[in-house]
């Protein structure tokens, strides 16, 4: 029976790492519809390169930061270069769980390079995928999931509302910061211009992929197939994002007077990204109550952002950063007895401030670390490299001509240049 039990948690788990390694192709399809379509192969070609990427320095590094032994504050101090060994008595296959866990490590890195959209070099995305996935990344998932500081202190993230999305955002933020806003986004007085996105169709596939890539995410972070809770965990996920795809939609009509295309699909990936840290601890209806408000949330922060002249053509700093701040909080509020496997339970269940503190704490440690630690790496990189923008007219030309010498739509550009 233990034999059955290991491998079927090995393919639960394995099933699940693809989902999450599918994702990548979500994030492409939303980055890419969401910039436009002078930089579309710019932005299809560094997801893949920077995930590849991402993923050997996790396997040289970054596992045995998180996971080794003989750990410090910081990270472990084992396990490096991961040789693929199997330990037998660990529920699942050590093989699969690595894997598993370098796919996370991935989407965090794609997030966070969301903040460099339409106007970084390529080079730099090269060198901060190195650095985020060393000194960055490892620490903040060692302190929460690696039995650091903050597992101590018991603080609930199941699948990475912080660890992950508020990880990525922070650094998005960093890079924002520093490589300022696309040419034409603001205007002299500080109004805003819409630079569109090219392709609202790819958007919204990329949406979907990502929102069934969040079983694998949420669900598959149960690493288990005991009692079928993934079910649960998948059925807390899925009422969160249509609840966040509702509620944005109420409040674009009540504010806009129309339903934004761009706020729905925001307000559904808001609704995965805040449901990830409490999926496994909460109710079925608080999760409705989650993904709302997180719908809400998003609206109100993409226009936060946009009036302090903070260009986030991808908004990963209102969807995976707002959302993941208020996911991760929800904890506090609505984790029941039965659930809080992790952790205390949250207020409305009787378990006072406690839980609320722990996970306000975290999101404020790991919250500035991953700023600081991102605006040093780009701060240092933008002086040592002479800059980490590419010039105005490389810009202007576009990033799929300009930093890779052809375009990804051939015809079209090719058919425009020759009207002008």
């Amino acid at each position: 029976m233990e034999e059955v039990m290991f491998l079927m948690n090995s393919l639960w788990t394995m099933v699940a790492a693809i989902l999450v390694v599918f994702m990548v192709g979500g994030f492409i399809l939303l980055e890419a519809g969401s910039t436009r379509m002078k930089n579309a192969g710019h932005v299809a070609g560094k997801t893949i390169f920077t995930f590849g990427l991402a993923s050997l320095v996790f396997w040289a590094l970054g596992y045995g930061f998180i996971f080794g032994g003989n750990a410090n504050f910081f990270v472990g101090m084992s396990d490096f270069f991961y040789d693929g060994s199997l330990i037998e008595d660990a529920g699942l296959a050590t093989t699969v769980f690595f894997v598993f866990q370098l796919a996370f490590a991935g989407i965090a890195v794609t997030i966070a390079l969301g903040g460099f959209a339409e106007r970084a070099k390529f080079s730099a995305y090269v060198i901060f995928t190195i650095l985020f996935g060393i000194i960055v990344y490892p620490i903040i998932a060692h302190w929460v999931w690696g039995g650091g500081w903050l597992a101590e202190h018991g603080k609930q993230d199941f699948a990475g509302s912080t660890v992950v999305h508020l990880t990525g955002a922070m650094a998005a933020l960093a890079a924002t910061m520093l490589l300022k806003p696309r040419i034409g986004k603001f205007n002299k007085d500080g109004s805003a211009n819409n630079l569109a996105g090219h392709n609202q169709v790819y958007t919204t596939l990329g949406v979907l992929i990502l929102w069934v890539g969040w079983f694998g995410f949420n669900a598959g972070s149960t690493v288990s197939v005991d009692g079928a809770f993934f079910g649960f965990v998948a059925l807390n996920t899925t009422l969160a994002a249509g609840a966040g795809a509702v509620a944005a939609t109420l409040i674009s009509w009540v504010v806009l007077g129309k339903s934004d295309i761009t706020t729905i699909l925001n307000g559904a990936l808001a609704g995965l990204v805040a449901i990830t840290a409490s999926c496994a601890f909460v109710d079925v209806w608080a999760s409705v109550i989650i993904g709302f408000i997180a719908g809400v949330l998003v609206f109100y922060s993409a226009r936060f952002f946009e009036k302090r002249k903070i260009d986030d053509p991808i908004y990963a700093l209102s969807v995976h950063g707002a959302a993941g701040v208020w996911g991760t909080l929800s904890t506090g509020f609505f984790a029941t007895p039965e659930l809080a496997s992790v952790g205390k339970p949250g207020l409305f269940y009787g378990g006072g401030l406690d839980q609320l503190g722990v996970q306000l704490m975290g999101v404020v440690a790991c919250g500035l670390f991953a700023f600081i630690v991102s605006y040093a790496i780009l701060f240092i990189m933008k002086k040592v490299m002479g800059g980490i923008r590419v010039s105005e007219e490389e810009e202007i030309m576009g990033l799929d001509m300009s930093e890779h010498g052809n375009y990804g739509y051939p015809e079209q550009m090719i058919l425009e240049e020759s009207k002008s």
